[in-house]
């Protein structure tokens, strides 16, 4: 049955839903004609909003595209095969299997939103390899989604991190939240498992017929036999000394010792970290310069989109911001609400929002005055406020494809491909969040 109904959204996804740069100009488009419309900014004003918010997303962008190297380059080298192999051979049938790649996903977006990112879909590459019956698209967006949910009871989360630390801009209106306040407080930490829960059940029932199963035909060693070149002159025994690449693999083993050791795990994760870990750890998996580079150039394919549209989705955000779109939007949604149903109504801003500005920081920069100024208008509870923005933040990343490009490029799909799958997931968390938000602080 849930196979039946997931497949209306996929029939949807085929005929609708465009690769992901066709989706992202489309947005684009979206947005200067609703800044034209909604705010009466001239042509030439959005025109330069979006250049000034082309630019905004460069950093982000490289740092996106070298993790999907570093991490394609980890993920089909011979040693990680093998470990991610033997994992992948403790479950016997797909439902088992499904578990536990869900699980796996969570756990992992505990650490960091970026470390399950890659490791989910390289750990659903090998158990399609050695469970039957797994229809690949289901655990591309259903593992993707374990790494969204778990950003809402993760304390990396952006806002949960930004409103517990002293002298954030809004200090002076609602003062410094810790995490516990905010992260984990009861109504949160229940809606979360509560969606965990549905998640997996989602994941591990929606199962096709043998006939509809799309089992992952990728080869996962394609750049891990690297052939060395034949050693001649002492430039090709500088291209295949390990000594040098040893050095470079003890020096970043030092410094992330150092770090866990000064900072803790938790502290040390952050985007450039987790990227670092995996670069140093292909110094060891590709242990000559010639292996290392080879490996890299085989990886730098799938980060091609990545690099490309990142930008445009960073000029989406700046037309959003100049224009005040974002306010205009956030005020008409928020103008019916009361202190009972402002935590819905913030999960509804947010969730619209997010379509067209696709970072949580960012986002909250430009819609957090709006629903604070609300909230306390109201009496409403800031941290419930501030939990709901943060479902609805991540739950729309199912239907806007920015932050899951990296996975499909790592395993070679395309957007339409999963999509469906996705916006299958996103109903079933927007029925049971909004229920959620309007019940669970009555009980606590």
């Amino acid at each position: 049955m849930l196979w039946r109904f997931s497949k209306k959204f996929q029939f949807a996804a085929d005929r609708i839903i465009p690769d992901s740069f066709v989706f992202c100009v489309i947005l684009t488009l979206i947005v200067f004609v609703l800044g034209l419309t909604l705010t009466g900014t001239g042509p030439l004003d959005m025109v330069l909003s979006w250049y000034s918010g082309l630019w905004s997303m460069i950093s982000f962008a490289f740092q996106m595209s070298f993790m999907v190297i570093c991490c394609g380059a980890a993920a089909r080298a011979p040693q990680i095969e093998r470990i991610l192999s033997r994992l992948a051979q403790l479950p016997k049938s797909s439902v088992v299997a499904m578990v536990l790649l869900l699980v796996f996903g969570f756990i992992s977006s505990f650490i960091n939103w970026a470390f399950s990112l890659i490791l989910t879909p390289i750990f659903a590459m090998q158990l399609s390899r050695h469970v039957k019956g797994l229809h690949f698209p289901i655990m591309i967006a259903a593992g993707y989604s374990t790494m969204i949910l778990g950003q809402c009871w993760c304390p990396s989360a952006s806002v949960y991190a930004l409103v517990a630390s002293k002298g954030h801009f809004l200090e002076n209106t609602i003062g410094i939240l810790s995490q516990d306040a905010t992260t984990y407080n009861p109504v949160n930490t229940a809606l979360f498992f509560i969606l965990a829960f549905v998640t997996i059940l989602l994941g591990a029932l929606t199962r096709p017929p043998a006939n509809e199963v799309v089992m992952y035909k990728g080869d996962l060693t394609e750049s891990a036999s690297v052939v060395e070149e034949a050693i001649v002159t002492p430039a090709d025994r500088m291209n295949s000394s390990k000594i040098l690449m040893y050095i470079i693999g003890f020096a970043g083993a030092v410094y992330i010792i150092h770090s866990f050791v000064t900072k803790g795990v938790i502290k040390s994760l952050d985007f450039n970290f987790v990227i670092f870990i995996f670069l140093t750890l292909n110094t060891f998996l590709y242990n000559t310069p010639h292996k290392f580079v080879t490996a890299f150039r085989e990886s730098m394919k799938p980060a091609t989109e990545v690099m490309m549209q990142f930008p445009f989705y960073g000029g989406i955000m700046g037309m959003m911001s100049g224009s005040g779109l974002t306010k205009v939007m956030a005020d008409g949604l928020i103008q019916v609400a009361t202190a009972e149903t402002m935590p819905l109504f913030s999960y509804l801003s947010a969730s619209v929002v997010n379509l067209f500005v696709p970072s949580q920081g960012g986002q909250w920069i430009v819609q957090g005055p709006v629903l604070v100024e609300a909230a306390k208008s109201l009496n409403a509870d800031i941290s419930l406020v501030i939990n709901a923005f943060v479902y609805g933040d991540e739950a729309t990343n199912l239907i806007q494809p920015l932050y899951v490009i990296p996975a499909l490029s790592l395993v070679g799909m395309k957007l339409k491909e999963v999509w469906g799958f996705m916006a299958f997931i996103w109903l079933a968390w927007f029925i049971v969040t909004s229920l959620g938000l309007l019940v669970l602080p009555g009980l606590f």
